[in-house]
């Protein structure tokens, strides 16, 4: 019997013509002993049932062992099994015995029809064989494909997925060794590899699965290999010859982006049908998953270019306004100041000279809050935790402030020995960005209200509320972000650099804290700061 269970190997190198192989001696034993003894047990029943219980024609009992065989090996191994007992039952148990005559004309009817109907039985028998194992083939194969794309599209990136697939390909393809290359600038480098740092093959002709377009089948051949194709830093051997290097390139349109190389023992063959097209069904959906890829680093790198020069814009806008404010002011007083036509009293120089001051230190905060916002873009923020008395802390920063505050009602709500683990530059500046902002956007006489408390272990919330005239819902959301300024400011506030609240939020996030916003009862803005609670230091025993 020829073996034509969807053919173990196409010896040819070209065309997809999958010829049959030869079957092997192993196979013809097999089939040649199942055969033999299916045929003696079907000639014991035979004559038995003629000879001890007077039946005149038992012959459909060979079509038992036919069935046996057909389904086994195959309609050829069926149709010479029904041969065999066509002249078994001939010399057996028609007239003359043991003779090929036979004398009764009813009875060559009868072997004939026996004959046909083993035939057909026995090529439905092997059909059905076939469907069976092409069935569970394509199970196999969908199984697969199935297992290739859940990977690539579950994975957080193509380096996760591609050992995952490589393995896969390795077990389903009956490989020795599977590796993934990536066509680069420089040549082939290889992103996944089944033998880890081993040696890459490289001999000089190789196994290429060449596909074309339309339904034409895809065909294996053997093409030299390019020197360029080679994977930078990597050991290459020229092997023992008893492995063919098969090649599945990974293209989208006319890009190549790499290929999938594999080793398969000469013995074996090329790949069967249904191993080829779940190679090259893998080559074209990691082709897809590295198209995939690339497009979103490009997309990535766009946005991160785009929200740059969106950053250096928001930048040059604030220092054109804002810092330009109190430099100004400066140059104008300074000048006045050194005009000598001016007569100047005393309070007129020392009230210039406090205006001067004020405006150097509003200059000296921008800056200061523009160079915090660097350093927190760059992690470059390392803070030294310490137990702090917050009601310390803020009292300092309140008492700094309280004349920028102006003449409003103020309430602290502050328990005594409140402990919070933080730095003590960092969380000062906290604080006084924030309570800057209320001065800023919510002038006086609008209240204001300091409160703190731990309402969990372990957490220490400080709450700034004001009565200002509050934050429009859509702009809670965005009220953290870099030199973002909520619209329809107060009418007669400063507008401020945009930086306060985002150097807030980063200078607290360093200290293992977070900052939420939200309405106030108060009618303006809670900024409600978190930070980890600090324990007292252990009395030292004397």
């Amino acid at each position: 019997m020829v073996r034509i269970d969807i053919p173990a190997a196409a010896k040819s190198i070209g065309p997809d013509t999958w010829r049959p192989t030869r079957p092997s001696a192993r196979w013809l034993g097999e089939t040649v002993a199942v055969a033999a003894v299916a045929l003696a047990i079907a000639t014991a029943l035979v004559a038995l049932l003629e000879r001890s219980f007077g039946i005149a024609n038992a012959s459909p009992i060979y079509l038992l062992a036919v069935v046996l065989v057909g389904s086994r090996s195959g309609a050829l191994a069926a149709i010479g099994t029904t041969l065999v007992a066509f002249v078994l039952y001939d010399v057996l148990f028609t007239e003359p015995q043991w003779s090929f005559v036979v004398a009764d004309p009813e009875e060559w009817l009868d072997l004939l029809v026996f004959l046909l109907v083993a035939v057909a039985i026995g090529r439905l028998a092997a059909t059905e064989r076939s469907r069976t194992i092409e069935a569970d083939r394509r199970a196999s194969e969908a199984g697969s494909l199935f297992a290739i794309s859940r990977v690539l599209s579950t994975s957080p990136s193509l380096a996760d997925a591609a050992p995952e697939v490589a393995k896969r390909l390795l077990d389903d393809v009956v490989l020795t060794r599977v590796w993934i290359t990536l066509d680069e600038r420089g040549g082939e480098t290889v992103l996944t590899d089944t033998s880890g740092g081993a040696a890459i093959a490289a001999p000089s002709v190789v196994t290429t699965l060449v596909r074309t377009p339309g339904d034409e089948p895809a065909r294996w051949a053997r093409t030299h290999r390019s020197p360029a194709t080679r994977a930078p830093g990597r050991r290459e051997t020229h092997g023992d010859g008893t492995e063919d290097v098969l090649r599945v390139p990974m293209d989208v349109g006319p890009d190549r982006l790499g290929s999938i190389w594999a080793l398969r023992e000469r013995a074996d063959g090329l790949p069967t049908r249904e191993q080829t097209r779940v190679l090259a069904l893998a080559a074209d959906q990691l082709a897809l998953a590295i198209r995939r890829e690339r497009l979103r680093r490009e997309a990535t790198a766009a946005e991160v270019a785009r929200q740059a020069d969106s950053l250096k814009s928001s930048l040059l806008d604030a220092v054109s306004h804002d810092l330009r404010t109190p430099l100004a002011s400066i140059r104008a007083l300074a000048g006045g100041l050194a005009d000598p036509a001016e007569p100047w009293t005393d309070e007129e120089r020392r009230a210039t000279a406090i205006r001067i001051d004020e405006e150097a230190a509003r200059l000296d905060r921008l800056v200061k809050q523009v160079l915090d916002l660097g350093r927190i873009g760059a992690g470059s923020v390392e803070p030294e935790l310490e137990p702090l008395d917050l009601v310390a802390v803020v009292g300092a920063v309140l008492d700094r402030l309280r004349p920028g505050l102006g003449e409003r009602p103020i309430t602290l709500a502050l328990p005594d020995e409140l402990l919070v683990l933080a730095d003590a530059a960092l969380l000062e500046t906290v604080v006084t960005n924030v309570l800057e902002n209320v001065a800023r956007h919510a002038p006086a006489p609008a209240p204001l209200r300091i409160s703190a408390g731990s309402p969990e272990p372990g957490r220490v919330d400080l709450t700034v509320e004001d009565g200002g005239p509050g934050v429009p819902a859509d702009s809670l959301a965005r009220l953290f972000d870099r030199f973002y300024r909520v619209p329809d400011a107060t009418a007669g506030s400063r507008p401020g650099l945009g930086v306060g609240l985002s150097v807030v939020l980063g200078l607290a996030t360093a200290m293992g804290g977070s900052v939420t916003a939200s309405n106030s009862p108060l009618g303006g803005l809670a900024l409600r700061i978190r930070l980890r609670a600090g324990t007292a230091p252990a009395e030292p025993v004397t």
